[in-house]
């Protein structure tokens, strides 16, 4: 009976170990400060380029610079090379990534032929200049817009320029989609990391219907299921917008992103997409409580530069970054740059762009109104003996962090007290 019973009891231990040994293991976690690094994408390094890399480059564990894109013609590639300013990265006292862009390519893949060798030359070619100028690469970051399909042989091609860039590390970026991939673990397995860009735009079938640049939930989504295959990797969150174009009937005709402004066809309706700072503030907060440990930062896309209209600036950037959300703060400042002259200006003095609507309320008790008149998308509403009242006349106003407006003016027949009240919808 005894005998029995232990026998039992073995048999018993032996299955829980096996089952124990089977079962499924958490997934390591981390939490804390989160690597955060940037990309400077802009292709003309112009003087507010270059003072966004002497201003900001230390706020940042490392900075990934675009230097070249590759299009194909009939299957043949060309490159047109960004003009870097290696002085400023070197200045800049922060590891240097340099990323190459390759756009969409239909195939033949091959381990060895024209166009892999055509773009092992250019990688090293690329690497090369950067150690004529001083400038240790930390990585070369391969931007490929390859079809779901393909992935195979886009595996052929990194670990063809793997091979002849080491012991540079090769680092590829990929999407949410290629992750049901069966070639995925193949592809990131034959780079040294890979990046995956949760921010995209789907194309919009009519301007009625919603669109988001990165949805915070579907981002996380897609960090835990790229967290099972292992492998170390970042996450590029956005920071950028666009400018959509739909026809008469509320098609989507086209885009634009930071630059000149589109020349569109008459009765077209735009729409503006933006990355969403206090969206983006909550998911960098969640992951720094709590992230699966293969994700080992976030890769900001792209640098704040004056200037830009649909870019982050960096107050906005830098609230983020801590996962705070950034706010924005208006106020209204009366000036006399001339005796009698009433100038208004409307001020943000917080982090975040203002958007929405606006009015200014100006009052004086000895002297009279001779004239006045509204600026910068304000009239002059309620204009007594005594006060002008000034409204902003479209649906909505956009000022950025620091970025000043004036309203209006008005000219009195004396010099007097004036008093300014600020008024915005949440009042």
């Amino acid at each position: 009976m005894n005998r029995r019973f232990i026998v039992l009891c073995l048999a018993g231990a032996a299955v829980l170990g096996i089952v124990l040994w089977l079962w499924p293991k958490p997934e390591p976690r981390a939490s804390g400060h989160l690597h955060q690094e940037v990309y400077v994408w802009q292709r003309a390094w112009n003087e507010p380029v270059l003072a966004a890399i002497t201003g900001q480059a230390t706020n940042f564990a490392q900075l990934i610079a675009l230097c070249a894109e590759v299009t194909w013609q009939r299957g043949q590639p060309s490159v047109i090379r960004v003009p870097l300013k290696h002085d400023a990265l070197r200045q800049a006292g922060r590891p240097c990534g340099l990323a190459l862009r390759i756009g969409p390519f239909p195939g033949p893949f091959a381990a060895d032929d024209d166009r892999v060798n055509w773009l092992i030359r250019l990688a090293a070619d690329l690497l090369a200049e950067a150690a004529t100028n001083q400038i240790a690469v930390a990585e070369l970051q391969i931007d490929f817009d390859c079809a779901e399909s393909k992935l195979d042989g886009y595996r052929l091609w990194v670990e063809a320029i793997r091979r002849q860039v080491a012991p540079t590390p090769v680092v590829i970026t990929a999407l949410p989609a290629w992750l049901k991939q069966r070639a995925f673990r193949g592809l990131i397995a034959a780079a040294d990391a890979y990046v995956l860009q949760v921010h995209s735009l789907e194309r919009p079938r009519r301007v009625d219907v919603p669109f988001t640049l990165c949805d915070p939930a579907a981002a996380r989504r897609a960090v835990e299921r790229a967290a099972r295959f292992g492998r170390p990797f970042r996450v590029a969150l956005p920071t950028y917008g666009y400018v959509m174009a739909f026809d008469a009937a509320g098609r989507f005709i086209g885009l634009s992103a930071e630059g000149p402004a589109m020349n569109w066809p008459p009765g077209v309706q735009l729409r503006e997409v933006r990355a969403d700072p206090e969206a983006l503030a909550g998911l960098v907060k969640a992951w720094m409580t709590d992230r699966p440990e293969p994700l080992r930062g976030v890769i900001w896309y792209r640098l704040p530069v004056r200037g830009e209209s649909l870019n982050w600036p960096w107050p906005t950037l830098s609230m983020v970054m801590a996962g705070n959300i950034p706010q924005a703060s208006l106020r209204a400042e009366a000036r006399r740059p001339k005796p009698g002259l009433v100038e208004v200006d409307l001020v943000n003095g917080g982090q975040a762009d203002y958007v929405g609507g606006v009015e200014v309320r100006l009052r004086w008790s000895h002297a009279k109104r001779v004239a006045c008149d509204g600026l910068a998308g304000f009239e002059p509403v309620d204009a007594g003996s005594h006060g002008v009242h000034f409204k902003s006349s479209g649906p909505a106003i956009r000022l950025g962090p620091g970025q000043t407006t004036v309203t209006g003016w008005a000219r009195l027949d004396q010099e007097t007290e004036v008093q300014v009240e600020l008024l915005t919808p949440s009042k």
